[in-house]
């Protein structure tokens, strides 16, 4: 089915004192890319939030934004390096009594010096509160997912129109094929009737044609091109990842457009065939977001 590469999910979970945030967002990638922004102490359930993520996401650009709130996912503990203050009072002391210098050392200067006393933080392991986070995150990852799937019923729209147009023109150059041929065959008889003043060898006439027909010959082109377009509306039904089937099926579309221009030598078939790689264009543009 056609699922886009682009969406957007929000949660919040929340459980006794902890409450969990999270949002992601995607867009089109070539394959499957994670990258998360979240507290440290969550790393170590990185791959299980992987996990959970492609149950929903198989292709495109994730990034996932994780945020913690409450009491108890943070602890805080003072450190003190005793060594250091006593060595920082007896040096004070020592300096008092060797140049005369007046005055107390007080609490609030060892305090305000960070080499000597600070606060650490460290993030708080809880089994409970991880639980939280995956939760949080399947749940934005479903919702992101309902959006790309929304966004893909539209875009199926919008390719079956395109490819619809494309079996037109290529139609049409089907019907165009013969009327080349038989043009080609009334301009070479002319011109010969010119050069000969009347008198024309029809057998060099069919030989040259013959030679022109099988050169300007497109049939297996057109007849490769409608598989191609049939094999496109089957995978859009394709209840799984289908951008890079898609995306080839294209690139073999324009090799056979590209073929019958070679081969054209008629102002017509021309036309159609840029008009056919104007479309096959569109259509590539429209698949670069399909999952």
């Amino acid at each position: 089915m056609v699922i886009s590469m682009t969406g957007f999910g929000r949660s919040k979970a929340e459980s006794g004192p902890f409450s969990v945030n999270v949002e992601m967002k995607t867009v089109n990638h070539r394959f499957c890319e994670f990258n998360f922004r979240m507290p440290r102490q969550l790393i170590k359930i990185e791959d299980k939030m992987k996990k959970k993520l492609n149950q929903q996401i198989r292709r495109g650009r994730v990034e996932v934004y994780v945020t913690l709130e409450g009491e108890g996912t943070v602890t805080r503990k003072v450190l003190a390096d005793w060594q250091l203050i006593d060595e920082f009072y007896q040096f004070v002391l020592e300096a008092k009594n060797k140049y005369g210098i007046e005055g107390q050392i007080t609490l609030k200067e060892l305090l305000s010096r960070e080499e000597l006393v600070h606060i650490e933080e460290s993030e708080a392991e809880n089994e409970e509160l991880e639980n939280l986070v995956l939760k949080a995150v399947e749940q934005a990852a479903s919702q992101l997912k309902q959006m790309r799937i929304a966004e893909g019923t539209a875009m199926k729209k919008d390719l079956e129109s395109n490819l619809g147009q494309i079996l037109t023109v290529v139609s049409q150059l089907k019907e165009s094929a013969p009327l080349v041929v038989e043009a080609y065959q009334e301009r070479l008889t002319k011109r010969m009737q010119e050069l000969l003043q009347g008198q024309v060898d029809e057998g060099r006439i069919l030989t040259e044609v013959a030679v022109f027909a099988d050169k300007a010959d497109i049939n297996e082109e057109v007849t490769r091109l409608n598989s191609h377009i049939q094999q496109f509306f089957q995978t859009l039904d394709v209840n799984e990842p289908i951008g890079r089937k898609l995306d080839f099926l294209v690139q073999e579309m324009n090799r056979e457009a590209n073929t019958i221009g070679s081969k054209a030598n008629d102002a017509l078939i021309a036309k159609k065939v840029v008009e056919l790689k104007s479309l096959l264009e569109k259509l590539k543009e429209q698949i670069q977001n399909i999952e």
